[in-house]
């Protein structure tokens, strides 16, 4: 009888028997006659998993940046944090997206302004880590054939999203100045309702009701409309239901979700349930199942309660947005957390991989971290620890195909079709 080390009823699951031949057949696995599960066949797969690992193009597809990065205070090339030049090298990460974040505040003319000035400050350093400070290790990535041919010269690749479309107040012009500065795509809203969409998750001291927008506001459609004509991939991760289907609708491009896991395995606002997906197949797009434990695994409430509390206890909205003491005192007090309750591993990760990849198709899902902005499970906690997600996908019976689609074939993809769309509105 053969045995999946992760028994599927899937069509994928059973390829795991030609790819993992002698790895996961019950009694005997190699010449030598050892039992599956012994340290010779977990070394193997292992020895194929890191080939697999270093063969494909890895991306993920949200690492934030605080205000002070890429200064002496916070060095990209070794800073301590989960997202950092040298652990890129070490887990094997190629690309990552380097994240303009501005925490929604109450829109009015002045906090337009501000959301802008603040957005700046993370283009400018993003590009002074790329054109400044280490040009010779990592390049910034304006097109998807860009990124392979960085990958190509040996470099590290980044990426610019933007997550908030808060950042362009009612000015439809600033898309245009984002676009030429990098951002290639838009997480439309984010904690809080704007001017272009509701929020998954509504935020009362701003005066938000759920619905405001009816999804997506007469100014949000022509902001999509603009951002396919440029360009800028439309990212329905952090909207409402009801605005991540009309933007489906809407857009003349694939869409993404750049960090959003499944609600089906947990049942948190953030994570888009199987209309959604069947929505985001139909549409053409990609969904970056992200690694941040509460969308990953569903906090008790007491659990919930701790969390809560230790983030009011610090004084911050998130973890960005942290100082450095701040940061300390989360991690320290997650820490604690973490040694009450069970933690979110890489097995419960890919577990929200397979359930999409069974329920839209391998060419519909990706990765993504939401590094230095929450994310981590058990055995991805930072970039150098990619690697272990690629082990899982492998024991998990993915073939070196699927893992290549999975890692950044799909964001490529996508990628690739919203600038053919912007060429054809463009007339080029």
């Amino acid at each position: 009888m053969i045995c999946s080390p992760n028994p599927r009823s899937t069509l994928r699951g059973l390829t795991a028997i030609s790819m993992l031949a002698g790895l996961v057949a019950c009694g005997t696995a190699g010449e030598a006659g050892e039992e599956t599960g012994t340290p010779a066949a977990a070394a193997d797969l292992e020895e194929r998993a890191r080939e697999i690992h270093e063969s494909v193009l890895t991306v993920d597809t949200h690492d934030d940046i605080p205000f002070n990065f890429a200064t002496p205070e916070v060095d990209p090339l070794n800073a301590d944090r989960q997202v950092n030049l040298e652990k890129m090298r070490a887990g094997g990460l190629d690309v990552g997206f380097f994240i303009v974040y501005v925490g929604q505040t109450e829109r009015n003319d002045a906090n337009y302004a501000r959301a802008k000035a603040d957005a700046m400050t993370k283009f400018d350093a993003i590009h002074r880590m790329t054109d400044v400070m280490y040009p010779d290790q990592i390049g910034l990535a304006y097109t998807a054939d860009d990124v392979e041919r960085l990958h190509a010269e040996g470099k590290l690749v980044a990426a610019i999203g933007i997550e908030n479309g808060y950042v362009i107040g009612r000015d439809l012009s600033l898309l245009r100045t984002y676009h030429d500065l990098g951002a290639r795509y838009i997480t439309l809203a984010h904690n809080g309702n704007n001017d272009i969409a509701d929020s998954a998750q509504p935020n009362e001291e701003f005066g938000d009701t759920a619905g405001e927008n009816g999804g997506i506001s007469e100014f949000g459609e022509q902001a999509i409309a603009e951002m396919n004509r440029l360009g800028i991939m439309v990212d329905v991760s952090h909207v409402s239901k009801e605005a991540s289907l009309e933007a489906m609708r809407l857009s003349r491009a694939p869409v993404i979700a750049s960090h959003s896991s499944t609600y089906a395995l947990a049942d948190h606002p953030r994570n888009m349930d199987d209309e959604q997906l069947l929505a985001l197949r139909d549409n053409g797009g990609v969904m970056q199942t992200v690694a941040l434990g509460a969308f990953v695994k569903a906090a008790s409430a007491e659990e919930q309660a701790a969390v809560d509390e230790l983030r009011a206890s610090i004084g911050s909205e998130g973890f960005s947005s942290m100082t450095p003491e701040q940061r300390d005192a989360f991690r320290s007090g997650m820490e604690d957390i973490r040694a009450r309750f069970p933690e979110a591993t890489v097995s419960d990760f890919v577990d929200h991989i397979d359930h999409a990849v069974d329920l839209i198709g391998i060419d519909h899902v990706g990765v993504s971290s939401d590094f230095d902005g929450g994310g981590g499970v058990e055995g991805w906690q930072d970039a150098s620890e990619t690697f272990n997600v690629t082990l899982e996908l492998v024991r998990r019976g993915y073939t070196e195909t699927d893992i290549r689609q999975l890692w950044g074939g799909n964001t490529l993809r996508v990628w690739r079709a919203v600038e053919d769309v912007a060429a054809e509105l463009q007339g080029n």
